[in-house]
């Protein structure tokens, strides 16, 4: 298959809904500011966060249960639940919220909606007011809390000092699915994104260059990083609150990542305007399409293959980030950028593909610093694996996400630390509170950290079991060396699960078998078990069976390669992005 856009037709919708909507848009781009027009729609009143969806209805229980035969997997899915339940904190009455984990006992718009969502699967209440508790304190002005503290329990307090992450809006649409299609949540979630987003154009594009700004350290959550320091401009501050730059710094830089929240804002608002109906899908995806344009255009630079920041002058600052990763969170690449990322930089062994991978700036760079402390100069973060499932699977790189989490369950499980961070060369877990003295005593990390659990639990689900995605279910069937899996996916009355032995593995809903298939690949279905795709995931090529009812299909797939169901039941191949780098062979 030639690389090119995973999803080209409505056809393929099943495969990647969001790229289809951005294709929806209008062909041409217009010539209205990126910042775009707004409706005037008016503030919802704020939900209450309590054991029910937004519109009264109770939410559906969730649970997820494992059990294989590799103690070493069985052992470690135990110790991630066991600590992600202790993370789930009381901010008010009656309001359970996820937090972040090990010393951080808060709640930040970085972390925790997409902790949440994820977290969803086993406590969908839990997961709901991870998204509410952010709604419900956003400014009248636009602007949401970058951290939200709680004052013994009975009240919240946000603080509105950095942006602190967008990691919302996928998430909180994600969420939506889950409670079962709630439209009271659906239409509050629609008005808070479109104040940020109106917010950030505002105030975000000061110097009127059409590319969003990263005022300080914590915009972006890059605590300690080096290229927030400057000794000809000065260093950036931690925190803004102010809505004019500050003076005296080497900030504002022109961000990938302050781009990406519109660009995921604006996609989301395209989705949610079509499950409205509320005539705004096409505004929102062509107003998302221009962000990615201009992405495009003025931060991506095609001799290097990769996307760089630009620096309070507009010149480029030479750091190789792994923002470049955040930006494919944020699906805010096109497909060739993606591709090309990962084939250049991404499996480079002197690059983000160290023994450990995913340092936060790539390992041959000067600004790159392996400090154990709490510092995004260097050290892989638990944070960058969370993020980096989805970002790989935006763009069809599902055989990547089996690499990368094949290696994170063997850190992890290795010495059982659930720490923030890595040595990227010993796997040394790091992350303790950054002092001006280094005890390497004292400075092994604390165990508990949410982003790293929740990774190792969401990649074992890509990999090994099910996971509910909106309107589908995608079942993965990766091979454990020969043990069995079971991994049963509960919401409400419905149980899907996976049953895996050997080379073989089957998909149930509600006991009754939907398939049985070669290990190697996923199966996409809906929620009935019908069935849209199958997918590579696998580093190597399968030669596949499939049974599907009275149906049989054979067929050899190659890693990332995707096959959809027609109408009447035929497998055709779909385009699908390469598996092919200068590195593969070390990886």
């Amino acid at each position: 298959m030639q690389p090119g856009p995973i999803a080209t037709d409505a056809a393929s919708v099943a495969v990647n809904r969001r790229d289809f909507v951005i294709r929806t848009a209008l062909a041409t781009l217009g010539t209205a500011p990126l910042g775009g027009v707004y409706s005037k729609a008016r503030a919802a009143e704020p939900t209450a966060l309590i054991a029910t969806s937004p519109n009264g209805t109770p939410l559906p229980k969730t649970s997820v249960h494992m059990e294989t035969g590799d103690p070493f997997l069985e052992n470690l899915i135990i110790q991630a639940e066991r600590l992600a339940r202790g993370n789930i904190e009381i901010f008010a009455p009656k309001l359970k919220v996820l937090v972040e984990g090990a010393r951080f006992k808060n709640a930040w718009l970085e972390t925790q909606p997409m902790g949440g969502a994820m977290y969803a699967k086993r406590d969908l209440e839990v997961g709901l007011n991870n998204q509410l508790i952010f709604m419900d304190t956003q400014r009248a002005d636009g602007r949401l809390p970058g951290m939200i503290t709680t004052d013994a329990h009975q009240s919240l307090h946000p603080d509105y000092r950095m942006l602190q992450g967008y990691f919302f809006p996928t998430p909180a649409w994600k969420i939506y699915f889950l409670i079962q299609r709630d439209r009271t949540y659906l239409a509050r979630l629609y008005d808070v994104l479109e104040k940020y987003d109106r917010y950030l154009w505002r105030t975000r594009n000061s110097n009127r260059h059409d590319c969003l700004e990263s005022w300080c350290v914590w915009d972006t959550g890059e605590s300690h990083s080096t290229r927030y320091q400057s000794k000809r401009y000065g260093n950036a501050p931690d925190w803004w609150a102010g809505d004019t730059p500050p003076q005296h710094s080497c900030t504002p830089f022109e961000s990938m990542e302050i781009m990406g929240f519109s660009h995921d804002g604006r996609m989301t608002l395209a989705l949610i305007s079509k499950e409205l109906n509320n005539g705004m899908e096409k505004y929102w995806a062509h107003r998302a399409l221009q962000v990615r344009s201009r992405l495009a255009q003025y931060l991506w630079r095609p001799e290097k293959h990769a996307c760089y920041d630009r620096d309070k002058t507009g010149r480029f600052m030479d750091v190789l980030i792994h923002n470049n990763l955040r930006a494919m969170w944020y699906h805010a690449f096109t497909q060739k950028m993606a591709d090309e990322f990962i084939r250049y930089h991404l499996f480079n062994p002197r690059e983000f593909w160290t023994p450990i991978p995913l340092p936060s700036i790539a390992a041959d760079d000067p600004k790159f610093r392996n400090d154990p402390r709490s510092d995004w100069s260097g050290q892989p973060e638990g944070l960058t694996y969370q993020r980096t499932l989805r970002a790989l699977e935006n763009y069809g790189h599902f055989a990547e996400v089996g690499l990368i989490g094949s290696k994170l369950l063997q850190l992890v499980g290795r010495d059982g630390k659930f720490t923030q961070q890595y040595d990227p060369f010993t796997g040394r877990a790091g992350g303790c509170k950054f002092t001006q003295q280094y005890d390497p005593l004292r400075c092994s990390g604390r165990n508990g950290y949410g982003p790293t659990i929740l990774s190792v639990l969401e990649y074992t689900s890509h990999m090994y079991g099910v996971e509910l995605d909106e309107d589908r279910v995608l079942w993965s069937g990766l091979a454990r060396g020969g043990f069995s899996i079971h991994y049963a996916q509960r919401w409400g009355t419905d149980v899907y699960a996976l049953e895996s032995r050997g080379n073989i593995f089957a998909g149930r809903i509600n006991g009754r078998t939907i398939f049985t298939c070669s290990t190697g690949v996923r199966v996409v279905t809906d929620l009935g078990g019908r069935c849209h795709a199958i997918i590579g995931i696998d580093q190597i090529d399968h030669h596949v069976t499939l049974h599907l009812g009275k149906a049989t299909y054979a067929l050899k797939i190659k890693p990332n390669q995707i096959f959809l169901f027609s109408e009447n039941g035929r497998l055709r191949p779909s385009p699908s992005a390469p598996f092919d780098y200068p590195f593969k062979v070390g990886v």
